[in-house]
């Protein structure tokens, strides 16, 4: 897509090893993956927030 062949690749891999040091990684990686998850399921326009109104209870309205 963008023209990143495997030199590429490696090259901004060992940067980013310089800038962040091994130890981040990890955390990295996962805050990443974890933006993408939320992206995609953005993207599909499913919401997570109920928009419709609960209903009141019986008892609520007797009193």
């Amino acid at each position: 897509m963008f023209g990143f062949g495997m030199p590429e690749l490696i090259v901004i891999l060992v940067i980013v090893l310089v800038v962040f040091g091994a130890g981040k990684l990890p955390e990295i990686g996962g805050a990443f993956g974890k933006s993408i998850r939320n992206f995609k399921r953005a993207s599909e326009g499913k919401d997570e927030i109920e928009i419709t109104p609960k209903k009141e209870d019986d008892t609520k309205k007797e009193s």
